[in-house]
């Protein structure tokens, strides 16, 4: 070893100084990287037009409350006319637009306020954008930045919402929304952006009309990773395929999905559960599936769609009506999936990976029933004491008294109180784990936080022991490769046909199953002693032990989150695109004098040259939904239709998947998300199979 080098030589060295920098190659490759315009923006100008073809049911409530951007129509930006010198004048006035970050991050954010951003100083360079620093809350309190070409440069086409950061407040009152007008009344706004999901443009619509007296546009652009923002008409024309940020939260997870499948078959001994973000909906878990043609993928809205046909069968013999044979039990789901690993072991590969939807458990009846009636009881509890549940029961073992109490009476005195006798012992059925993440306080929504629960660790707990139980009963065994079993016999000249019948169930097949019986080395001697094969005081043969030990399976299993490294990631090419061509549509319908309208493109599922920006109304979007314990106009939030061509084709692939038929496993290598590469999707895989069909030919 050579003499030491002085530290300030490396630290002043310019390769050091270069491999060390906070800013690489790859950032700066991407600062640089110009998205796709669509054609309409390379334009000079533009024009709305209404599309009152495009019709959706007005809600009642919808129609009172938001009586001034109800009758909003869905409109393209287009430039199918020509604009009179007037408005010509009126594009290019100057103007200060604010914009919001609403909610968590979502790749491909700061392209939306890039894209805003070059529109905004296009039409006139004396044009201000201002951020509002923490989401709504900066709203309200009037807390901003203004926004710079060096500062829009320092993010395009990076991830994270940095540059003015984000919060979840929801501007849900007449106080706040008076504070949100006062903050844009006193920065001389003529419009506000919210970048959100569908709480953030829920927010947007209210603001929308509670601005407008005073002559402010508010846009609200469609953010959300787990892809539950589409919007379709009544007639069923798609408007708005996928919120950004899904396809690289997809990719992302997938990689790193993708890369377990390479550990699981160069190692042969995990199951590695996979739970990604989704709480309503499983659309990341159909991506990431079709991305990767991992072992087994849940998708939770079958689940729902679940019947149990034996169940169903028994009952009809006896001459009742079983409906719990609707929709899955925990308890049935557990042996669904041990059915998998089953059979994979006796295959030869007791090892997997699944992926599971962070809400899945929202469409289990058993587990919703739960969170329904623990929802309604916390908020009837908080109206009628005026006081926090979970302040006022901290611990466990607190809440399940006060629980016990309504059902034995105490509280709720009605014939039929709302948490009775059989749910209290049902719900202490549960693992204490669970029953804890059950009561776990709410989020600022009113909704159940379903990703504080380690929903993989109740399913798999409940899968182990199962496998347990069939391990005891000499179901659970992995399978020995005929060929391998008749050379290691061979190597002691031992006759494999004379043993095999002895010890497998199966003794001419490929792999070759240790007979049910046989659960132990006693058991084994005994086959192998019945059979005539030895004698009571001999030991049993080396390899036929060597071959008992390898079918006896050891089930293990490391779990895994993927939620926040996805939604951080460094958007792709498509959101990169998808995300700039927003930030554009929202600053040309604001320039056409539009306001409660979601920024929009149409045809993302097909080529970027049929790319459309649209505005969609948001108001048409709302309906009622129970939350914290009321009703509250808020926007649907879209789950997988079974009926969808992606749904369909992936369970078309599962017996593929699942690989009982093949020596090899079929996993898809997706590789890393990317930005401007030849081998760079242009959309998410789902996109691809739905917008397959005759009027897409």
């Amino acid at each position: 070893m050579g003499p030491e080098i002085e530290l300030d030589y490396l630290l002043n060295h310019p390769i050091a100084n270069s491999v060390t920098s906070d800013v690489n190659s790859e950032t700066m490759a991407r600062r640089s990287f110009s998205p796709k315009k669509i054609r309409i923006f390379t334009r000079e100008y533009s024009l709305l037009e209404d599309q009152p073809q495009f019709k959706f049911s007005n809600d009642k409530e919808a129609e009172k409350v938001l009586p001034d951007i109800i009758g909003n129509k869905v409109q393209t930006v287009t430039l199918n006319g020509q604009l009179s010198e007037i408005q010509k004048q009126a594009f290019s006035k100057k103007r200060n637009v604010g914009v919001v970050f609403s909610g968590g991050p979502a790749p491909g954010g700061h392209n939306v306020i890039a894209g805003l951003y070059d529109e905004v100083k296009k039409y006139n360079p004396e044009s201000k954008l201002l951020g509002f620093i923490m989401g709504p809350d900066g709203l309200i309190e009037s807390r901003h930045v203004e926004i710079t070409r060096e500062l829009v440069d320092a993010h395009r086409n990076m991830g994270g919402f940095s540059m003015i950061q984000t919060g979840r407040t929801k501007i849900d009152s007449k106080k706040k929304m008076d504070a949100s007008l006062q903050s844009c009344l006193h920065l001389g706004l003529d419009a506000l952006v919210v970048i959100g999901g569908d709480d953030s443009n829920t927010n947007a619509a209210f603001l929308a009309q509670h601005f407008k007296g005073s002559g402010i546009k508010v846009i609200g652009v469609p953010k959300t990773i787990d892809g539950d923002i589409q919007v379709s008409t009544d007639d069923g024309d798609v408007l708005c395929a996928i919120s950004f940020g899904f396809h690289t939260a997809a990719r992302a997870f997938s990689q790193n999905i993708s890369n377990l499948a390479s550990d699981g078959q160069s190692t042969v001994k995990y199951w590695h559960v996979c739970k990604v973000m989704g709480r309503v909906a499983s659309h990341l878990t159909l991506e990431s599936a079709l991305q990767t043609h991992a072992t087994l993928s849940l998708i939770g809205e079958e689940l729902a769609d679940y019947v149990d046909r034996e169940r169903l069968e028994k009952a009809r013999e006896n001459k009742t009506i079983d409906y719990n044979a609707f929709g899955i039990t925990l308890r049935h789901l557990s042996r669904l999936i041990c059915d998998i690993i089953v059979k994979r072991a006796a295959a030869g590969k007791n090892y997997g990976i699944m992926i599971i939807p962070e809400g899945i458990l929202e469409f289990i009846n058993e587990i919703q029933v739960f969170i329904i009636k623990i929802n309604k009881i916390i908020a009837e509890y908080n109206t009628i004491h005026d006081q926090d549940f979970h302040r006022t029961f901290p611990g466990l073992n607190e809440k399940l008294e006060y629980l016990r109490w309504i059902s034995q009476g105490m509280i709720d005195k009605s014939p039929f109180p709302i948490w009775n006798l059989r749910d209290d012992e049902l719900f202490n059925q549960l693992p204490p784990f669970f029953r804890a993440g059950l009561l776990v306080e709410r989020d600022l929504h009113g909704n159940f936080q379903f990703s504080q629960v380690k929903t993989e660790k109740m399913i798999m707990d409940m899968v182990k022991e199962y496998l347990g139980v069939l391990k005891e009963q000499g179901v659970y065994k992995i399978g020995i490769k005929n060929s391998e079993y008749k050379v290691n016999m061979a190597s002691c000249n031992l006759d494999p046909d004379l043993y095999a019948k002895a010890i497998f169930r199966n003794p001419n097949a490929r792999f070759l199953l240790v007979k049910e019986t046989v659960i132990s080395q006693k058991t084994l001697k005994h086959a192998l002693v019945s059979n005539g094969l030895m004698d009571v005081e001999e030991n049993i043969p080396g390899p036929i032990l060597e071959i008992f030990k390898k079918s006896q399976p050891n089930f293990k299993t490391q779990t895994h989150f993927y939620g926040y490294d996805g939604r951080g990631s460094a958007p792709s090419h498509f959101d990169c695109n998808y995300t700039y061509n927003l930030g554009m549509t929202a600053f040309h319908l604001i320039a056409g004098n539009a306001t409660g309208q979601m920024a929009a493109i149409r045809n993302l599922e097909m080529d970027f040259e049929k790319w459309e920006p649209i505005g969609i109304p948001i108001a048409k979007l709302m309906h009622l939904e129970e939350r914290k314990g009321k009703l509250e106009l808020v926007i649907e939030k879209s789950i997988v239709d079974l009926n969808s061509n992606a749904f369909r084709v992936y369970k078309a692939l599962r017996d593929k998947c699942v690989a009982l038929d093949s020596e090899e496993d079929h996993y898809r290598q997706p590789g890393p998300v990317r930005f401007a590469s030849e081998t760079e999707e242009d959309r998410p895989i789902s996109l691809v199979l739905n917008s397959l069909g005759p009027k897409n030919k």
